[in-house]
């Protein structure tokens, strides 16, 4: 009877194994969240540069919301650009990428990948972490930037564009450093030595002599002009002077002639030498006579106008022959603005 005990009741165990299994079962479901049943969208990317930091099952994202993982990491020979690439290969999830894209049915999903990228959808590496270096594949729309696609064939491709980081590091590659010191070397010895030429010492000298010249010739040539303005002023204000005179003169006389003009008209009606048409063309003559004398003292030679206007002239005379003769002296010395006049 002990030994039947040992053996133990086979149902019993088979019960405990399958009870294992559901359990087990269950805990794989449990830790994968509900991923074994969700369908992916595998895309690949070809990376150019170092992907130091990438390992699989680094999240795929666009614009911070997860769309996948990395499934697969390899290294490809590209012959198009003689050059050695990393295809980076990711599932996406389909549920994501339907939101991402905007259509409804599961099979158009490979169709609208090329769309995507027809609309600038490129792959960029981040850093998810600056302790631990780890990196993770960015997804997003940029149309301006030159990215890198090895085979336009396929239709799961996404191109990738580099970081800032990798681009500032190819510039910096690009630049001949050596030759950049070099040329900064002779550009620090040439200014040096033209620092150190007496020459230039001499004409910075002469020109600020010549500077000094300069500005003493202008400040003589205005203390000369000040003279010459005033008395072209003088002579305006006498001239504007006479010919205000002048006015007034034509207009007495312009005032005579529309009473004569005016006394005329009233010859018809009476010719009687006590009319008083005849006593106004006496008074008219009469004043006209005055006006005459008036206007033959105003243009005698010692009149006072005559006089204004004689000097007046003599002064504007004066000017002219002043400016003319320094025309004529710079004309035939140029240089006395500078070394000033023999």
């Amino acid at each position: 009877m002990s030994s039947a005990r040992r053996k133990g009741n086979p149902a019993l165990l088979g019960l405990f194994v399958v009870g294992a299994l559901v359990l087990l079962f269950l805990a794989v479901v449990v830790l994968a969240g509900g991923q074994l049943w969700t369908r992916k969208q595998v895309v690949v990317m070809h990376f150019g540069g170092s992907i130091y930091g990438l390992q699989i099952g680094a999240p795929v994202v666009f614009r911070g919301v997860r769309l996948g993982s990395v499934s697969e990491i390899g290294l490809a020979y590209d012959k198009s650009g003689d050059r050695v690439v990393i295809p980076v290969y990711a599932e996406l999830e389909r549920q994501m990428l339907r939101s991402v894209v905007g259509q409804g049915a599961d099979n158009d999903l490979a169709a609208a990948i090329p769309a995507l990228v027809q609309r600038g959808l490129r792959a960029q590496l981040a850093t998810q972490s600056l302790l631990t270096g780890q990196l993770y594949v960015d997804l997003d729309f940029h149309p301006e930037k030159r990215s890198l696609r090895v085979d336009a064939g396929l239709a799961n491709e996404v191109p990738t564009i580099s970081t800032a980081f990798q681009e500032l590091r190819s510039q910096v590659e690009e630049l001949d450093i050596k030759r950049l010191v070099a040329d900064i070397s002779a550009i620090a010895g040439s200014t040096r030595a033209l620092l150190a030429n007496p020459e230039l010492h001499q004409t910075l000298r002469d020109v600020a002599q010549a500077t000094a010249q300069m500005r003493g010739l202008m400040d003589k040539l205005n203390r000369q002009a000040d003279p010459v303005l005033n008395s072209a002023q003088g002579a305006a204000e006498a001239t504007r002077v006479a010919m205000l005179d002048v006015s007034r003169a034509a207009a007495r006389v312009d005032e005579t002639f529309k009473r004569i003009d005016t006394a005329t008209e009233g010859v018809a009606a009476t010719m009687a030498p006590d009319a008083p048409l005849v006593m106004s063309l006496r008074r008219s003559a009469d004043e006209l006579a005055a006006t005459a004398v008036a206007l033959r003292g105003m243009t005698a030679e010692d009149a006072p106008l005559s006089q204004n206007l004689q000097r007046s002239l003599q002064d504007m005379a004066r000017a002219a022959r002043a400016l003319r003769e320094l025309s004529e002296t710079l004309d035939q010395q140029p240089e006395s603005m500078l070394k000033g006049r023999r």
